[in-house]
């Protein structure tokens, strides 16, 4: 009898550790400097930085990010999660080589530099429900307004870090009067 007590009380013990580790909440620790195998095979490396700022490298491309983010070792990878605003938390499956490489085709730009004053953060997009986690890619483009005058133009882009997909690039008003050049100075 007290074999068979002792057998249903390890069950149990055993079946809720499993649902515990089951349901993502298991080993979730905060974000820490590190580096890391994606669940899709790919490489970052985590740099905390001042101010609770956090520095993701993948490639040769970093972005910055100020979110709350925990990072949870999975099977076959660590994922990182950030908190949103909302309580929803948004997976980052999208490291920050790949969100500047659709960014700058969405930008129609060839590099993202320190010359050309581009920079690249993951942060908080959208409001209420529409909230989501987002890299977005800012850069100052060489352009010719009317064809004539040299201008400056400040343009941005934004992707979503769970799915890839540009959310949105925004222009100034008067973008529709210049040409812009591929290559920024």
């Amino acid at each position: 009898m007290k074999k068979i007590l002792f057998g249903l009380v390890v069950f149990v013990l055993m079946s809720s550790f499993a649902l515990a580790q089951g349901n993502g909440t298991g080993n979730q620790v905060q974000i820490q400097a590190g580096n890391y195998i994606t669940p899709s095979g790919g490489q970052v490396q985590i740099q905390a930085q001042e101010n609770n700022q956090f520095r993701l490298e993948s490639g040769a491309v970093f972005a910055h990010t100020s979110m709350q983010m925990t990072q949870e070792q999975a099977g076959n990878g660590t994922t990182l999660r950030a908190t949103l605003s909302n309580g929803r938390f948004a997976e980052i499956k999208i490291m920050p080589d790949a969100a500047s490489e659709i960014a700058l085709e969405q930008l129609r730009l060839r590099v993202c530099s320190e010359d050309n004053n581009c920079t690249l953060e993951l942060k908080e997009v959208g409001q209420g429900e529409q909230v989501r986690a987002a890299y977005e890619v800012q850069v100052q483009k060489q352009a010719r307004l009317f064809g004539l005058f040299k201008a400056k133009m400040q343009v941005q882009a934004q992707v979503d870090a769970e799915t890839g997909e540009a959310i949105q690039t925004k222009k100034p008003w008067w973008a529709f009067l210049a040409s812009e050049s591929e290559e920024s100075e």
